[in-house]
């Protein structure tokens, strides 16, 4: 029998991606009762909760009420959404989660936009005078090489070319789906796993390393201690007008002042079971403010030097 929350469960949407894997392990931890959602019913996350709900793809016109009505079914009482593209259908449907009894937090879909939006992105960004790489939409005019070739709107390191040779670049940018070209950063990457109050105060910032990275995600990393760090992303969150949870990407190049940011996605991170191994209680606190307390500090610090080495694990099921 699960026992679960006095609040009542929780509906984690995305838990065939790391991020919303980590999340529901985050909840089980915690003693939360986990609904884990997702679009395939392969998803390995639906394994990993208490119940489970196979849902429409976001962009699906009926993806929002599958999600009142999974919460219906399930008495879900609180909403984590792990998928970036979901968030503006939810917003949308915000009084519809409301009469299922689903409490959420939800970003300004402005603001989601400026960060799904690469382009968008580039554009506020430099607006606010943030360090972000020289872009060019379309072409590589004004761009120093070498360059990254990636799509405007895009997932993860999907159709990501690296050019090096300007001979290369026409067949890149036929290649990429509405394709922009970036100026490629040397220096060693980073991840800022961050949560933004209701206010547009910046609450957390865990700095980590990207040591090592597979499709994307983080496999081998370390939180590191860096206050100029932290400040920047603050303002780089405020200039894109993002609440609730972030991760911020970017590079510190040698011999830079600053660092240059190259994207910011609306949701807790794939890397995020880091960030938690060191001390900051972000999914916690997050489900927390969903539930209508106030954001706890003391429960948002971190520890520096703390690394992560990720490896695969299985579940089986059958006879």
């Amino acid at each position: 029998m699960v026992t679960g929350s006095p609040n009542g469960p929780v509906l984690v949407t995305g838990t065939g991606g790391p991020a919303g894997v980590a999340v529901v392990r985050a909840l089980v931890r915690a003693g939360e009762e986990v609904v884990a959602a997702d679009a395939s019913a392969d998803a390995v996350g639906l394994r990993l909760g208490h119940h489970r709900a196979v849902l429409p793809r976001g962009d699906d016109p009926d993806f929002a009420e599958a999600v009142a009505e999974a919460a219906r079914r399930t008495g879900a009482r609180a909403l984590v959404a792990t998928v970036a593209e979901e968030l503006v259908a939810l917003d949308g449907a915000a009084e519809r989660l409301d009469r299922a009894g689903l409490a959420h937090w939800l970003p300004d879909p402005a603001a989601v936009e400026a960060c799904t939006d690469k382009w968008r992105f580039h554009l506020v960004t430099t607006a606010a005078g943030v360090a972000v790489p020289p872009t060019g939409l379309g072409s590589a005019d004004g761009v120093p090489g070498p360059w990254i070739v990636k799509p405007r709107h895009g997932r993860g390191s999907r159709d990501i070319v690296a050019v090096d040779d300007p001979a290369d670049l026409d067949h890149a940018l036929a290649q990429v789906p509405e394709p922009m070209v970036q100026h490629r950063l040397a220096g060693r990457e980073f991840t800022v796993d961050a949560l933004v109050d209701r206010d547009g105060r910046l609450a957390a910032a865990v700095p980590r390393w990207r040591d090592e990275t597979k499709a994307g995600i983080s496999v081998r990393g370390e939180t590191f201690a860096d206050p100029a760090l932290g400040a920047g992303v603050g303002v780089l969150l405020g200039a894109v007008g993002l609440t609730g949870p972030a991760n911020v990407q970017g590079f510190m190049e040698p011999g830079a002042a600053t660092a240059v940011f190259t994207e910011v996605n609306p949701r807790f991170s794939g890397g995020l079971p880091l960030s938690l191994a060191a001390g900051c209680d972000l999914v916690g606190e997050y489900l927390g403010a969903v539930r209508g307390r106030e954001l706890d500090p003391g429960r948002l610090g971190f520890t520096p030097g703390v690394r992560m080495y990720r490896y695969y694990e299985e579940i089986f099921e059958g006879p």
